[in-house]
């Protein structure tokens, strides 16, 4: 479980720099409430406060299904199944990502987050930008999903919830940094550290996929 965190964390972080291009946009024009230095700061931390929340509760909810998963006896096959499939998904070519990004069943379920996103844009108020960062949270997103496979594989509700608000809390830093400071690093180091958001998904992928073949290795599989 340690590792699980500290990797859903690792990924978070990296990630972060893939989201300032997916959700930049929308967290460098994010509405001041007041003018004023403190206004704006805090409007943006609540936008992240947002994010995270939202995170955490997708967490305890598959965390919830890792749980049934685990009563049904079915965890080590669920957990090799889950290391498989991220190992697929991130070597998987971008021209056969897309077409899932770009489905009509994924774009009908986003269109109304993305309206009522435009809808609090307008308000510009503290509680808007925190239900920004909470609708935003659902937005589609392969490194989100990488995070909810993690509280899947953690057994309970409360664990799922624990790894998606650290995976959310490593995304912060970035972010939070991008949302004040705008393209704040260049783009050549931002291109270094997203490439290395695989090798930690597949880190990831690799320790599901050893828990669920029993080895008896302390923390990373151990006898169940």
């Amino acid at each position: 479980m340690t590792s699980e965190i500290l990797i859903a964390f690792t990924i978070g972080f990296l990630g972060s720099f893939h989201c300032i291009g997916m959700c930049g946009p929308i967290a460098i024009a994010l509405p001041v409430p007041k003018t004023s230095n403190l206004s704006f700061f805090t409007g943006r931390i609540l936008y992240n406060i947002g994010r995270v929340v939202t995170y955490s509760f997708l967490g305890l909810l598959f965390g919830l299904v890792g749980g049934r998963i685990t009563l049904a006896g079915a965890q080590q096959v669920v957990s090799i199944i889950l290391g498989v499939v991220i190992i697929i998904a991130i070597l998987l070519p971008q021209r056969y990502k897309n077409i899932f990004i770009q489905h009509k069943l994924v774009q009908k379920l986003a269109q109304p987050l993305k309206s009522n996103i435009s809808i609090l844009f307008k308000k510009g108020t503290f509680s808007a930008l925190f239900l920004i960062g909470i609708l935003n949270g659902f937005l589609p997103c392969g490194f989100v999903y990488i995070g909810l496979a993690g509280a899947i594989a953690s057994d309970n509700a409360i664990s799922g919830a624990v790894v998606m608000m650290l995976f959310g809390l490593g995304t912060v830093p970035a972010m939070l940094t991008a949302t004040v400071f705008g393209k704040f690093i260049n783009v050549g180091i931002r291109t270094k550290l997203r490439k290395a958001v695989p090798v930690f998904a597949i880190l990831l992928a690799a320790v599901f996929i050893m828990r669920g073949m029993n080895l008896g290795i302390p923390f990373i599989s151990p006898k169940l």
